[in-house]
């Protein structure tokens, strides 16, 4: 697996771990600074998009370029060899999409709970008058 896979697993595998501590049920406060630093994190992180997006255009072209080993002529080394890089682009294309579904994920649920937290704050506001 080159470097840059690896760099992509690891940020959906964080992603994923943000996703599932933003929506697992915890105390208030704690569920508020999760969402804080998250919500922080976001910027810096938006380039994970771009990344898998190049990323997607490369294994695009690859798939456009690949030796095609589908006749009589190729031994069975090269068919295996053909099928294996097969079964890492569709990996890839998996991390790809869900690197860029996690983060928007992400992006949602902090979105969503900072309305909650705003509309709280106007009905507090609202039973104090």
């Amino acid at each position: 697996m080159g470097l840059q896979w690896t760099i992509m697993a690891v940020a959906v595998a964080v992603e994923a771990v943000l996703s599932l501590l933003l929506t697992l049920p915890s105390p208030k406060l704690l569920k508020e600074r999760l969402n804080a630093v998250v919500s922080l994190l976001l910027h810096p992180t938006a380039g994970v998009v771009p990344f898998a997006v190049f990323e997607l255009i490369d294994l695009y072209w690859k798939k456009e370029h690949w030796l095609m080993c589908t006749s009589e002529v190729c031994n069975s080394g090269e068919r295996d060899r053909y099928e294996k890089s097969i079964y890492k682009a569709q990996r890839n294309l998996i991390l790809c999409v869900s690197a860029c579904l996690l983060y928007w994920c992400l992006y949602c649920i902090c979105k969503f709970h900072k309305a909650i937290k705003e509309m709280e704050e106007i009905e507090k506001h609202q039973r104090n008058l």
